[in-house]
């Protein structure tokens, strides 16, 4: 047996023996009739970005075969009121067999689906998450040849009454361990669930926010995915924020994905990792252990689209908040290597050409191991305000455009974007002041990608009415003047996080 399945701790996989993609309907029945299923949940994103479920009662073993062949029918203007009419509403949902995970949380024994919309005349649902981000992906292989994979960070704050014993540093959480940090066993617990619903998880630690507010503390978590197709990459991170909130309320915690909690505390971000891929190998980095050049151009095109993304990223006022100086989030349009003050940041990477587990374990016999595989570049302005589909349809559709561009005009674009210091010490003010600003506001988003539209709609990726409605909500908040109104109510943003704090 494969042992990737033997060590699945998703029950279905190991039950069947089979990697997700290749279950069947008869692999299905056969697990709910012997494993004593009773319900089955379907789940999906609407257009607020959170997880929907439908929960059906599995009385006959006809009635489950029906269920996961035909779907079931749902009101689509209640969904998604921006691009759904109530006149003419309806939509199917199909549950997507690779996705079957048993809920973690139920008594009742249930097996649980992600779905696909579509509608009445059998098409799929043009304005759904799902399906923008499918054909971003179809449309980045069939011009660049290369599959577009990608990995979430996802960071979020814990909320618990005050303990005197063992104070955490204020503003030093990173990789605490206990018993400074009080709820790593939270964390470890979140990381057990997602790995349930399917979630591959690299791995999980306190980060650097943790304060004590009002007889509460707050301590900062990170949990990070491993590189996989984009769909999955989404998929997984719609799960772990559901497993994560049902499990803070099991343990009696607050939880919030929040962009940012109070000011000069470390904000929450869900920066995005991506890697390009050619027949299963790994083409991210070039001769000489370099980045290649095929990654710099894609990441000159998120250069070019970096303003219209946060339209995707950064979908709520207090996102605005975080991307500020000196709290390690991005102000500017740049990358770097290793570079925490750089919108793209390229990882570290393990190509060093030295055995490092030799070095470390001498009576290990030195090995030469190809671990091009592992190397990334990060997006680092987005936040969990994001509907996460569109975010990483529109990463996709941001590479796609840079491989798209001239060559050499997109090599000479990301070598005026690089930089190799910290852009926020005073002594690089004047290398600071040579680059682009990321929006600092919803409105000015919305500017940003109004402006280059055609780039996200072409190839049919965004359908315009989608785009529309992305655009309304953006201005819909009224924050043209956001920084400067917070500095003239000290209340304001307060009242903003309490209004978001649940936020996607």
């Amino acid at each position: 047996m494969d042992k990737q399945i033997q060590l699945s701790p998703n029950e279905v996989v190991a039950f069947l023996g089979k990697r997700p993609a290749e279950f069947t309907r008869e692999d299905l029945l056969r697990f709910i009739v012997e494993k004593g299923i009773r319900m089955i949940d379907f789940m999906y994103p609407a257009e607020d970005g959170r997880v929907k479920t439908l929960n059906f009662t599995v009385h006959s073993y006809e009635y489950a075969d029906t269920i996961l062949a035909e779907g079931e029918r749902v009101d689509g203007s209640s969904l998604f009121p921006s691009f759904v009419e109530a006149g003419k509403s309806d939509l199917y949902v199909i549950p997507r067999y690779r996705t079957a995970f048993v809920d973690p949380f139920s008594e009742i024994p249930t097996l649980c689906f992600l779905c696909s919309f579509f509608g009445g005349n059998g098409e799929p649902f043009d304005c759904a998450p799902h399906q923008t981000l499918m054909r971003a992906a179809n449309a980045f292989y069939a011009s660049t040849g290369l599959t577009f994979e990608a990995m979430g960070e996802l960071e979020y704050y814990v909320i618990t009454e005050e303990d005197d014993l063992f104070p955490a540093s204020d503003q030093r959480g990173y990789h605490e361990s206990e018993p400074f940090a009080k709820l790593n066993d939270f964390r470890r617990a979140c990381m057990d669930h997602v790995a349930k619903t399917g979630g591959m998880i690299k791995y999980g630690h306190s980060e650097v926010g943790n304060f004590t507010l009002d007889g509460r503390i707050y301590e900062q978590n990170e949990i990070e995915f491993l590189p996989c197709p984009v769909e999955t990459a989404a998929d997984q991170l719609l799960l772990a924020k559901w497993v994560i909130r049902n499990l803070a309320y099991q343990w009696g915690l607050d939880v919030s994905f929040a962009p940012k909690i109070t000011v000069g505390k470390a904000g929450s971000g869900m920066h995005i990792h991506m890697r390009l891929m050619k027949d299963g190998v790994n083409v991210t980095l070039g001769e000489h252990s370099q980045l290649s050049d095929i990654a710099k151009r894609a990441i000159a095109g998120l250069m070019k689209l970096a303003p219209a993304i946060t339209a995707f990223g950064n979908k709520n006022p207090t996102s605005y908040f975080r991307l500020v100086p000196h709290q390690e989030a991005p102000t500017n349009v740049c990358w770097g290597d290793c570079n925490r003050s750089a919108l793209v940041r390229v990882p570290l990477g393990w190509s060093s050409g030295t055995d490092l587990c030799h070095s470390a374990n001498p009576q290990i016999p030195a090995a030469d191991r190809d671990t091009r595989g592992k190397q990334t570049f990060e997006m680092r302005s987005p936040d969990c305000s994001a509907d996460i589909y569109q975010l990483m349809a529109g990463l996709c559709v941001a590479c796609r455009y840079g491989l798209e561009m001239p060559e050499d005009e997109a090599l000479r674009l990301a070598a005026e974007k690089y930089v190799d210091m910290d852009i926020h010490k005073s002594e690089n003010a004047a290398r600071l002041a040579t680059l682009d600003c990321l929006p600092d506001c919803c409105a000015r988003s919305a500017d940003a990608l109004e402006a280059v539209r055609g780039v996200f709609e072409a190839e049919g990726v965004f359908r315009p009415k989608m785009i529309d409605g992305i655009l309304k909500g953006l201005r819909s908040f009224g924050d043209s003047d956001l920084h400067e109104a917070a500095r003239r109510d000290s209340d304001l943003m307060r009242r903003l996080v309490d209004e978001y704090f649940y936020c996607g």
